[in-house]
């Protein structure tokens, strides 16, 4: 690209500054996904525990997620404090109705990424594991598409 005020093949500064720009956003949007990342799992794994079990326990969550209960507890506390699950000492989890919300929203949203994949030709097995990861990072506008491809506009 020629840089018409100079005549030099650089881009424009105004064009390198808008990149920049639009760099950051996409990084901060990341950001911001994996911050929300454990919150939405563990919601989901509870409200998935609760229906099969009745309930869900700090060593369920643990052994879900292949991780040790000090690192469940600590997440369950953040929970707590953020809102989304209650529960006390030594008692099951709960969801609150914030938590119970985002549950069914990472629910759908997992769901449909996952068909998604599978409508492309993934097989279940691994467009299940791949959707696990994708969820959290693709955009409503993407989503919205998904569902437009899958016929659930």
């Amino acid at each position: 690209m020629t840089n018409e005020a100079t005549g030099s093949g650089e881009a424009p500064a105004g064009h390198a500054n808008n990149r920049i720009g639009r760099h950051a956003e996409q990084f901060a949007r990341v950001r911001q996904a994996h911050q929300s990342e454990v919150a939405e799992d563990y919601v989901e794994m509870i409200a998935e525990l609760i229906d099969e079990r009745g309930e869900a326990r700090a060593a369920d969550l643990a052994e879900r997620f292949g991780v040790a209960p000090p690192t469940v507890v600590r997440t369950i506390q953040r929970l707590i404090r953020d809102g989304l699950v209650t529960s006390e000492p030594y008692r099951a989890i709960f969801l609150t109705e914030q938590g119970q919300a985002l549950a069914v929203r990472a629910r759908e949203r997992h769901l449909l990424v996952r068909d998604f994949l599978v409508a492309l030709g993934v097989g279940p097995e691994m467009a299940e594991a791949d959707a696990e990861g994708i969820e959290h990072h693709v955009s409503d506008e993407t989503l919205a598409v998904f569902r437009r491809f899958l016929g659930r506009a």
